[in-house]
């Protein structure tokens, strides 16, 4: 009977774990390259739920208060695409190497990191 038992919670976690939501990103790096002091910080990321559930992120934390995001709310149907929105705070000249931590429910460790990096220029 235990047999069977373990039998039956194990095909049941393989098969949960092959319904699962994953979050694919286009990009995981945004490079501004040389960017003028003052000049419109804004980027987005885009990304996909490349799994058969509904995405659902939790949480986007930049690394320090330079850096600011926005996301989604609702979830994200299976094979729909998303966006998160950065922006960097192009007031402070000099290289700049930010990271951003992605929450979400995906199966595959819910939480994905995404880096900005690029350099404030005083002119062009």
């Amino acid at each position: 009977m235990k047999k069977l038992f373990y039998s039956l919670v194990f095909t049941l976690v393989a098969f949960v774990g092959l319904q699962a939501q994953e979050i694919a990103f286009e990009q995981e790096v945004i490079d501004y390259g040389d960017i003028t002091k003052g000049a419109d910080g804004a980027r987005s990321y885009t990304f996909k739920n490349s799994g058969d559930k509904p995405l659902v992120i939790r949480l986007v934390k930049p690394s320090c208060g330079c850096t600011v995001a926005d996301y989604p709310k609702e979830p994200i149907a299976p094979g729909e695409s998303g966006k998160i929105k950065v922006g960097y705070d192009t007031k402070r000249v000099g290289p700049f190497n930010k990271t951003i931590e992605v929450h979400s429910n995906a199966q595959e460790n819910g939480r994905k990191i995404v880096r900005i990096k690029g350099r404030v220029v005083e002119q062009l």
